[in-house]
C-alpha cells in the first residue's frame, strides 16, 4: 500500500564510492515518461494482464482530461464511469481500476480500488478518502503522471518485489530507531539485502546512531532533484554501508533539514522495494513522515512502553496509520505497569514482539553502539522473532 507522486526525469550514475544521483540524459538509468517505450519495451507490454481496459470512476471532467492523457501515453483504453452505479458493470473485468477524489462511494462487494487519483492542492483529506474506500495508492496529479503510466507498466507482470516494513513509535522516545536498527541489522546477518531508511528529517541523523556519519555514500539531500523511476541497482550501489546493511539517512547537521519532496520519496522507496528483499523504515511520528513513508508499507509495526500513557497516545497516532497490517512492538521487562495482552486490548493491535530493555541503550544511541548492543542474545531473539512472524511475506532471494 503506498501513495505516489512522481514527476518524469533522468538520473545517471555518480562515481563509485558513493556517487551522486544527478539529472541527465535519457536512457542511462533504464528511465522512461509516458509514451516513451523502455528498451524492448511496445506500448501494449504496459497494459495489466487479461484487460487492456482502465476504468476511471469520476464526474470530474478535468480530472478526467488528466487521466486520459495518462492512458492514452500508455497505449491502454480508459472507460469513464460518473459514479458507483456506472461503474459497477465494468469494475471487475477491467485491468485497473482508478477512482477519483470526488467519489465517496464505491460499488458493493467489489476488488478495492488500486488508485485513488486527486490533483494537487487537496491536501490531507486524499489520504483520509482513500483509507475510507480502500483504495492501495494515492496519485496526485499532475505530479504522478510518470509513476501512474509506470505503474500501468508494471501492473502486468510486477517483480517479486521485497517486503517494506515501517517502524514508528507510538509515542515519543519509545525506542523506534533503536528497534528498527536491531531488526535490519538481525536480517542482514541471516543474508537477507536490506535497506535502512531514515523517514524522519528532524529526527537528528540515524547515521550517528550506528557511527556511520562517515561512510561514503548518498544521504536524502543527495536524492532531492532525483524524480520519476529510480534504477534498483544503481541505488543500492550508491548507498552507504554499516552493520552488513545499505542504509539512506537524513545527515547528521545542526543545519535545518533540506526538504525532499514527496515525489522523491516514493520514487525512492519504489527502487527499494525492487532492489532489496527487506526495506525497513524507521518512520518518524510528525504527520509529515507518517504520510511520506507509511503509504508504502506493507506493515507497520508500532513500539510502544509498557505504559498507560503511551498506550494513549499510540491510539491517537494510530487515527493517522493508512489500512495497512500493524502490530505492537512491547518495550519494557515481564511485569511493567501494563502487560503485553492488556496493551494490545487497549489499542487494538497484536503484540508481535517485545523489545528488551537494556540498560545504556540510551548512551549507546548517543555513541553511534546501537550495532554492538545489537549482538547480545536478547536482541538478536527478538529481532529473530521478528524475522520469522514476518514469513513468507519476505521474498529471501528475489530482488538482485
Amino acid at each position: 500500500m503506498s501513495r505516489h507522486q512522481l514527476t518524469p526525469s533522468h538520473t545517471e550514475q555518480g562515481s563509485s564510492g558513493g556517487g551522486k544521483l544527478r539529472p541527465s540524459g535519457a536512457g542511462q538509468l533504464g528511465i522512461f515518461s509516458p509514451g516513451e517505450a523502455g528498451p524492448g519495451d511496445r506500448a501494449d507490454s504496459w497494459l495489466p494482464e487479461g484487460s487492456d481496459d482502465v476504468l476511471l470512476v469520476t464526474s470530474s471532467a478535468f480530472l478526467r482530461a488528466e487521466v486520459e492523457r495518462i492512458v492514452a501515453a500508455a497505449g491502454a483504453h480508459l472507460r469513464v464511469a460518473a459514479d458507483a452505479a456506472g461503474a459497477s458493470r465494468h469494475w471487475d473485468g477491467a485491468g485497473a481500476v482508478l477512482v477519483g477524489s470526488d467519489i465517496r462511494e464505491l460499488p458493493p462487494r467489489r476488488r478495492a480500488p488500486a488508485v485513488l487519483v486527486g490533483l494537487d492542492g487537496e491536501g490531507d483529506s486524499l489520504w483520509h478518502l482513500a483509507a475510507a474506500l480502500g483504495a492501495e495508492r494515492v496519485a496526485v496529479l499532475p505530479d504522478a503522471a510518470a509513476w501512474l503510466a509506470d505503474h500501468l507498466s508494471r501492473s502486468k507482470s510486477p517483480g517479486p518485489g521485497g517486503l517494506v516494513l515501517g517502524v514508528t513509535g507510538g509515542c515519543g522516545g519509545a525506542g523506534a530507531t533503536t528497534a528498527a536498527v536491531w531488526i535490519a541489522q538481525a536480517a542482514a546477518g541471516l543474508g537477507v539485502r536490506v535497506l535502512l531508511v531514515d523517514g524522519d528529517p528532524w529526527g537528528g541523523g540515524l547515521e550517528l546512531a550506528i557511527a556511520a556519519e562517515e561512510n561514503p555514500g548518498l544521504r536524502w539531500p543527495d536524492l532531492a532533484e532525483a524524480r520519476g523511476s529510480i534504477d534498483p541497482a544503481q541505488l543500492s550501489d550508491s548507498l552507504p554501508i554499516a552493520g552488513g546493511f545499505s542504509f539512506l539517512s537524513w545527515p547528521a547537521s545542526r543545519d535545518q533539514p533540506a526538504p525532499v519532496a514527496a515525489a522523491t520519496t516514493v520514487g525512492v522507496l519504489d527502487a527499494a522495494r525492487r532492489g532489496y528483499e527487506l526495506v525497513v523504515v524507521d518512520i518518524g511520528r510528525r504527520t509529515e513522515p507518517l504520510q511520506a513513508f507509511a503509504w508504502d508499507c506493507d506493515r507497520i509495526l508500532l513500539v510502544v512502553p509498557a505504559q498507560l500513557k503511551a498506550a494513549v497516545a499510540a491510539v491517537r497516532l494510530l487515527q493517522e496509520f493508512p489500512p495497512v497490517e500493524a502490530a505492537l512492538l512491547v518495550r519494557g521487562k515481564p511485569g511493567a505497569a501494563l502487560d503485553g495482552s492488556l496493551l494490545s486490548e487497549a489499542i487494538g493491535l497484536p503484540v508481535q514482539g517485545r523489545v528488551p530493555e537494556l540498560r545504556g541503550v540510551a548512551a549507546a544511541t548517543e555513541s553511534g553502539r546501537l550495532l554492538d548492543l545489537g549482538k547480545r542474545r536478547g536482541v538478536r531473539h527478538f529481532a529473530a522473532s521478528v524475522l520469522d512472524l514476518l514469513g513468507d511475506d519476505m521474498p529471501v532471494g528475489g530482488p538482485a
